[in-house]
């Protein structure tokens, strides 16, 4: 029982709280990572399960009629992978001190460096109460647990705020977003470019298009078959970059049988073959680039799948953001250009705190010199 009259749960599953009462709070926001049908896919598919380091520690909190006013979803981490904010370092020097710092608790996506809401709230009630009462209940599971950390990674500047004024440590990173300047299509993008950026990405397109057919594909040509070659692309292109790919191919089955329409899927044919295709996700005014995978190597088919053919799909969709996932300096030659994004940290004990806080106090202005510094210097559109 909270001090507002409000009790809050633990649930072990998205599926404990079930998809009705888990919608009613996440639909409404329109992000597609945070609703039901992709939270319990990663679960269900043993993707972000216990035996691979997440084990769900849900937090519900719930009034007197038991109506679920807030959901913030947590995990008890065994390890830092998959999360694209990273603490290695802070894992090291706590344990150096004798400390141990996994277990931990992370409010985020699995495997998704996606800016949204981490924590869900219903239409009906107080959003900075139901916060609150969330953030206040996840401090106390961590004591309770006897946990070093808890970590909510990607969350939205309000919330980041929130958790701040609660006395968490903020954290800044940048990521490389594309937003619509009221370009109508393609076409008008690459107008709004220098001349050398123009005609570099329409050579690029040209040579990685070259004898092949892309199609985009969402809905019912989202078959088994299309998925069994994307998971091929996947492993491959994972196991190179990554060492082992998080994802299962029943994951992806699960996407395509309830995220259908919310997915669309580049896949480049050389005739009827498939070789290459790039995952995204369809939110209320963005797309969410995810995975990508090829089995040959091409010039320029990555910049052509993950993001030209986004930006072209995204306009014509009338969506105002193309969110291409964490890293890759190479995204602002194509359209991409640095933007903040947020992480808020709760560490319990005072020394290990004190010892982060200097170290983030020092890291937030490097990072918006850096993106102040890339914006000024490097950007692709043409001065005005």
């Amino acid at each position: 029982m909270t001090d507002d009259g409000f009790t809050l749960r633990v649930h072990g599953a998205v599926a404990d709280v079930g998809r009705d009462a888990w919608e009613a709070l996440a639909a409404p926001t329109g992000d597609p990572f945070i609703g039901y049908d992709f939270l319990d896919a990663c679960e269900a598919s043993g993707s972000a399960a216990p035996d691979q380091g997440w084990a769900g520690r849900h937090l519900a909190l719930e009034d007197d009629s038991g109506r679920i006013l807030g959901l913030m979803p947590l995990w008890l981490k065994g390890h830092s992978s998959g999360e694209y904010v990273f603490d290695h370092a802070w894992a090291e020097a706590w344990e150096r001190a004798g400390g141990r710092y996994f277990p931990k608790l992370l409010g985020a996506v699995p495997f998704t460096p996606v800016t949204g809401p981490r924590f869900l709230i219903h239409p009906d009630a107080a959003p900075s109460t139901v916060r609150q009462a969330l953030i206040q209940g996840a401090e106390t599971l961590c004591t309770r647990l006897d946990l070093s950390s808890i970590h909510v990674n990607f969350p939205t500047e309000a919330e980041g705020a929130e958790m701040a004024a609660a006395g968490w440590l903020p954290r800044l990173d940048l990521q490389y977003v594309f937003t619509d300047q009221g370009y109508g299509d393609f076409e008008g993008f690459l107008a709004a470019l220098s001349s050398n950026r123009r005609k570099t990405i329409r050579r690029e397109r040209r040579e990685a298009q070259a004898g092949l057919d892309i199609r985009i594909l969402t809905g019912a040509d989202l078959t088994e078959d299309v998925w069994d070659a994307f998971f091929a692309f996947y492993l491959d292109t994972g196991s190179r970059k990554w060492g082992r790919p998080y994802l299962t191919r029943d994951f992806f089955a699960r996407i395509g049988r309830t995220m259908a329409d919310r997915i669309a899927l580049v896949m480049a044919y050389r005739g009827d073959t498939p070789i290459a295709g790039a995952l995204n996700l369809i939110g209320r005014d963005a797309l969410y680039g995810r995975q990508w995978g090829t089995l040959q190597d091409i010039p320029f088919l990555h910049f052509e799948l993950c993001y030209y053919q986004a930006i072209e799909f995204a306009l014509s969709r009338g969506l105002t953001r193309v969110e291409a996932g964490a890293q890759g300096h190479h995204k602002l030659a194509r359209g991409y250009l640095p933007t903040p994004v947020r992480s808020a940290h709760h560490i319990p004990d005072p020394g290990f705190r004190d010892a982060i806080a200097r170290y983030l106090d020092h890291e937030r202005p490097a990072i918006m010199a850096e993106i102040r510094a890339q914006t000024e210097a490097e950007s692709p559109f043409r001065k005005t």
